[in-house]
């Protein structure tokens, strides 16, 4: 079902390409694409020709970055592919001298982004879901599944039955809970599913898969992480020098940008501009974290605390900062000192850190890789604010540490964008 929608998606996008190039091709040249005559030999099939690259090389790249999540059809997505075809278009016409129409180009470039908006919207008013069978007791991931928007849990069995059990419904995929006990019975009907060619799956691949979570329940050795990890090893490396690069980018923005938010910061309130606070690192390594300071000064006089909504230290500036996430543009220094990468786990405060690792089970296994200035967590909850929220945060957090990948990371830092637009999780 995911190939399916991933392929019809693809082939969508590109039957919209084709619609805006004979579109463009009859608004400029008042004829079809193929029916273009130019002097000089001129011609645009090479134009078109990187048009549909761009689109095979931008729907590679955005179907690599779901990761092992479930796709759906975001108009985000739609946009990036879209802006990335008229880019690779627009250097490989400057690259190989080719003819350009701005014209052609242009008209080309808004129907196309037209139709791939178009059939997203389609696509969401009957979004596709995968129908299951699932064999567990636990309550919670079973609850988790129900509300995903990709899953129709029509039946929920016992994994201890011993009573009669109908065939799996046609199209019905069998979610197997691999911790639980299985009675002969049931082991039968999964053994006769899987020899008659139904689908079945192990309950916490398809729990990652729709929810984009780790189920920490199901969780009983911490190697389960740390290999995953392993795997990744020359892409950890790879990683410090591509957020390397990046930050280098950004500083002659960033630079301007945090002098006046420092002002701003010293004109509002007394006390620095920048604050600075002990996090937990990548292997439980101690470092001192950067911020633009959003609280009163002495904010922690008492101890560290959580934030909440609405914290009553936060100044006028303060409030702000965090809530368009600018506070944290320090912390591009801590990316280029190699203690934060751009995409991570969101460093803890030490004494949270050390409490967590003796009541969470697990905790310590987010910091296997480096924490990160924005993260898959961050993107899909935001902050917490006591340590039941911890709990649902660090399902997110192990479920990148596992399927760390620089299509993640993009994924990421694309969502990260909206994130800041929209304030969504502020404290």
């Amino acid at each position: 079902m995911r190939r399916r929608f991933i392929l019809s998606t693809v082939a969508a996008d590109l039957a919209a390409l084709v619609v805006a190039l004979i579109a463009g091709s009859y608004l400029t040249f008042r004829v079809a694409p193929w029916q273009v005559q130019l002097s000089g030999g001129r011609s645009i099939t090479p134009l078109a020709g990187y048009f549909l690259v761009g689109a095979l090389l931008g729907s590679f790249a955005s179907a690599r970055m779901w990761a092992g999540a479930a796709p759906r059809p975001t108009y985000g997505r739609g946009v990036a592919i879209v802006i990335f075809g008229v880019a690779f278009t627009a250097l490989a016409v400057i690259g190989s001298a080719s003819y350009l129409s701005r014209t052609f180009f242009a008209t080309t470039a808004v129907v196309w982004l037209i139709g791939a908006i178009a059939q997203r919207a389609i696509r969401r008013r009957r979004p596709w879901t995968e129908s299951m069978l699932v064999i567990t007791h636990e309550k919670g991931l079973l609850d988790d599944l129900r509300g995903a928007q990709h899953t129709d849990v029509q039946q929920v069995l016992d994994p201890g039955s011993t009573g009669e059990l109908e065939p799996p419904p046609p199209g019905v995929t069998v979610v197997v809970d691999l911790r639980a006990l299985l009675s002969d019975r049931m082991a039968q009907f999964v053994s006769s599913a899987a020899l008659a060619g139904i689908p079945v799956r192990a309950l916490s691949t398809v729990y990652e898969e729709h929810t984009g979570r780790m189920p920490i329940v199901h969780l009983a050795e911490g190697w389960e992480l740390s290999t995953p990890v392993t795997k990744t090893a020359p892409y950890i490396g790879g990683k410090f020098f591509m957020d390397w690069f990046v930050v280098m980018l950004a500083i002659p923005l960033a630079v301007p940008l945090g002098l006046l938010i420092a002002l701003s910061i010293r004109l509002d309130s007394p006390g620095p501009a920048i604050f600075r606070q002990i996090r937990t690192g990548r292997y439980g390594a101690p470092f001192t974290l950067y911020k633009f300071r959003t609280m009163v000064l002495d904010a922690e006089a008492n101890g560290p605390q959580f934030a909440s909504q609405a914290d009553p230290r936060l100044t006028r500036v303060g409030g702000f900062l965090r809530r368009f996430r600018v506070d944290e543009l320090p912390q591009l220094f801590n990316v280029l000192k190699g203690e934060l990468a751009l995409v991570g786990p969101r460093p803890e405060q030490v004494p949270f850190t050390d409490r967590y690792a003796r009541e969470i089970p697990f905790y310590e296994q987010r910091h296997l890789v480096r924490p990160g200035v924005t993260g898959w967590a961050q993107v899909n909850y935001g902050y917490a604010d006591d340590q039941a929220e911890a709990v649902d945060k660090l399902t997110y957090d192990l479920y990148y540490v596992k399927h760390m990948s620089p299509w993640l990371d993009l994924h990421v830092l694309g969502r990260s964008i909206w994130t800041v637009l929209s304030g969504f999780g502020a404290r």
